[in-house]
């Protein structure tokens, strides 16, 4: 596994957080699972954080993960929360801008004392505050992003990744071009950090030989039309894309504007059919109509989406939504942050009566690969891996912008590791909606 180096943003003047940590621990009170244990843990409540994009180039579809989070933090706290405790999610604004994300995730941990940092977005803006989180020793889970940088135990203990890491993603979608698109000419458009990186270092594998071109984009500068036209010039007849959805819709509005019409396989974190569609009505003003200006792309699932509605899981999710949501449309993103919610109550069961940072560490590495959940494939996790989901399937998108899977469920890892068929049952929820994890032990 490749272990990068990173280099975190810091900030002048950290508090020291153990100081603060022996005053967090001081709150008293009674409950079924007993005193405070740690910092951010009370006799009646757990403060958890995250960090997001509610604004900015990346805040379409990202901005509703945490909201569906809270939703299903809200409907656990409705049926009496984790031993008793309620579960308090607090999540801040960070504009996917790193330096941002360090002044929040100081708020958060320094501050706001909180247990847990649970679910924080992005690639470029988790990468800052990394090395600040596991030197104070802050439990950093289930990461919103498959760069590997989540999964390397050694360096950073407390972090943990939760979906399939982009690597993995670029293995399936490279096979799935090596088996069905024999002789393509293969251009790559790719974020210019771990995410294009990864992905790229995954379809190579299959199909590095049929590459033509490769091209960047730096987040925050939307003209792609140099990139594209590179593309096009170099004859890619097939363009695999590792991007956010807003430059999913940039590249198509820009492929439209150059009469170029190769086929798209578009990275799971890029690829909403409806928050691309919207985006592009939006930046088209208007030119660019219809429900499902992605139909022919192919992409890839790992939990199941609002597509499929007769999913059990999915089922669950609108009703977590319908008596917590905001009145406003189910989405994917709002499923995203409900599926990692889950796993994150999961986690603070298997950690026991008396969570502490430690034992909630430890309870994903000894329990976690073993949490039954939307998960379409079984997570990773264990004392040597603190990688999330192991596979996903690709999926084509149809003219209802639905998935309609071309591959069985895959199963991998990074490196050389095999693709197999994954023939395991799905989890079906239980029937509370609330997992029963046994504590760790």
């Amino acid at each position: 596994m490749t272990i990068r180096k990173r280099r975190g943003l810091a900030l002048a003047g950290l508090l020291s957080a153990t100081a603060l940590v022996l005053s967090a621990c001081g709150g008293g009170g009674s409950g079924e699972g007993g005193d405070a244990s740690d910092v951010g843990v009370t006799a009646d409540k757990v403060v958890i954080g995250g960090h997001y994009p509610l604004t900015g180039v990346a805040a379409p579809g990202y901005s509703e993960i945490p909201v569906g989070a809270k939703a299903y933090y809200d409907f656990v706290n409705k049926a009496g929360g984790v031993n008793g405790r309620q579960i308090e999610f607090k999540y801040l604004d960070d504009g996917y801008n790193p330096a941002k994300t360090s002044e929040v995730v100081n708020q958060l941990v320094l501050k706001d004392q909180v247990f847990a940092i649970v679910g924080g977005l992005g690639t470029p803006t988790h990468s800052a505050v990394v090395d600040f989180l596991n030197s104070e020793k802050v439990p950093d889970l289930l990461v919103s992003s498959g760069s590997l940088m989540w999964d390397q135990p050694k360096e950073d203990p407390m972090t943990f990744g939760w979906q399939t890491d982009y690597e993995s993603e670029g293995k399936v979608l490279g096979q799935y071009i090596q088996k069905n698109m024999p002789g393509a000419k293969v251009g790559l458009f790719l974020q210019d950090d771990d995410l294009g990186a990864d992905g790229a270092k995954g379809v190579k594998q299959f199909v590095g030989n049929q590459v033509v071109a490769e091209v960047k984009y730096v987040p925050g500068n939307t003209d792609v039309g140099p990139q594209l036209a590179n593309l096009q010039k170099a004859g890619a007849d097939v363009v695999v894309g590792f991007n956010v959805p807003s430059y999913t819709a940039v590249s198509q509005l820009t492929a439209m504007k150059l009469n170029y019409k190769p086929k798209w396989l578009y990275s799971n974190v890029g690829s909403d059919p409806k928050l691309v569609g919207s985006l592009l009505n939006r930046f088209s003003e208007g030119k660019v109509t219809g429900p499902s200006p992605l139909a022919g792309v192919f992409t890839t699932e790992y939990i199941p989406g609002v597509d499929s509605a007769d999913d059990p899981w999915v089922q669950l999710w609108q009703k977590v939504w319908k008596e917590h949501g905001d009145g406003t449309e189910l989405t994917n993103y709002k499923i995203y942050g409900m599926s990692e919610a889950f796993t994150f109550v999961q986690a603070l069961q298997a950690a026991g009566a008396s969570p502490t940072r430690e034992g909630i560490v430890k309870a994903i590495e000894t329990q976690g690969k073993d949490f039954q959940g939307p998960n379409l494939v079984p997570y990773r996790y264990s004392s040597d891996r603190h990688a999330g989901i192991g596979g996903m399937r690709v999926v084509q998108l149809d003219a209802k912008a639905d998935g309609v899977p071309v591959t069985p469920l895959l199963q991998t890892d990074v490196g050389d590791a095999p693709i197999t068929e994954y023939t395991g049952k799905p989890a079906t929820p239980p029937a509370s909606g609330i997992p029963d994890v046994k504590p760790a032990g």
